[in-house]
């Protein structure tokens, strides 16, 4: 079966290194945003330094530094997906040496309880994509190792926060209404693209991952919910947010 092609006996082919060559380390901590606006003030608001860019077909992504109460922290905005967001941790690790990675993003929320905009911490990852398979043995789920460390740091900060398990899709709109309460039942509380892929990757390259979502659109209703999902108060909450995960930075 397709799942069952994780090798970890043989060697890949190719590698960023094959792409890039060898480099120098840079940073120790580097945060992963989806949103355009975050990086666009981010780099009106700081004193920013491009340090490399990741290269694809599609273009050039930047990867920029920053100095936060003396810390030297990286930061790019990633592509979404499982495959994109962790080949770009694949070529950011080879460029800049990171080995400690914050990522934050919106997700669908599974439990109309939550409210639009309150941050969720992911515990376990349901691994319904493909990209994870190439990294660590076949299984249901993934742990989301630091979750504990990301609840501690929001906590210290004063910051309210629900945790659980996550179901990471690579079929935004293949969402259906049986597949969404299974996971439910499962103790699902939250749907996005990225975190079982990107923590695979981690586990596989040795590296930390830290993530935290918002609740954007709403799955658990009679109907699609948009909530906040797209708008000036989304766009709010991950501005805030950045500024959660310089914090936690300092903190991991």
């Amino acid at each position: 079966m397709i799942i069952n092609t994780f090798d970890d006996q043989t060697e890949a082919i190719i590698s960023p290194e094959s792409f890039y060559g060898e480099k120098e380390k840079v940073c120790e901590s580097c945060i992963i945003t989806f949103s355009y606006v975050v990086i666009e003030n981010v780099l009106q608001t700081f004193r920013c330094e491009k340090i490399d860019d990741i290269a694809s077909a599609n273009g050039l992504t930047p990867i920029y530094k920053l100095n936060y109460k003396g810390k030297e922290i990286a930061f790019y905005m990633t592509m979404i997906s499982s495959t994109g967001a962790g080949t770009c941790i694949e070529e950011a690790h080879c460029l800049i040496g990171a080995k400690k990675y914050i990522m934050f993003g919106s997700c669908g929320c599974l439990d109309k309880e939550i409210a639009a905009g309150k941050a969720i911490i992911p515990t376990e990852a349901y691994r319904d994509e493909g990209f994870s398979y190439h990294y660590v043995p076949a299984a249901d789920y993934i742990t989301i190792r630091n979750a504990d460390i990301v609840a501690k740091a929001f906590e210290d900060m004063c910051i309210p926060y629900v945790k659980g398990k996550t179901w990471t899709t690579d079929g935004i709109y293949r969402e259906t209404k049986a597949n969404m309460e299974k996971r439910k039942k499962e103790g699902c509380i939250a749907v996005e693209m990225e975190c079982a892929g990107v923590q695979a990757v981690c586990d596989f390259r040795g590296l930390e991952y830290y993530d935290f979502l918002i609740s954007g659109d709403l799955l658990d209703s009679q109907e699609w919910d948009r909530r906040i999902l797209g708008d000036d108060e989304e766009r709010n909450h991950q501005l805030k947010n950045f500024y959660i995960a310089l914090e936690l930075a300092l903190r991991v």
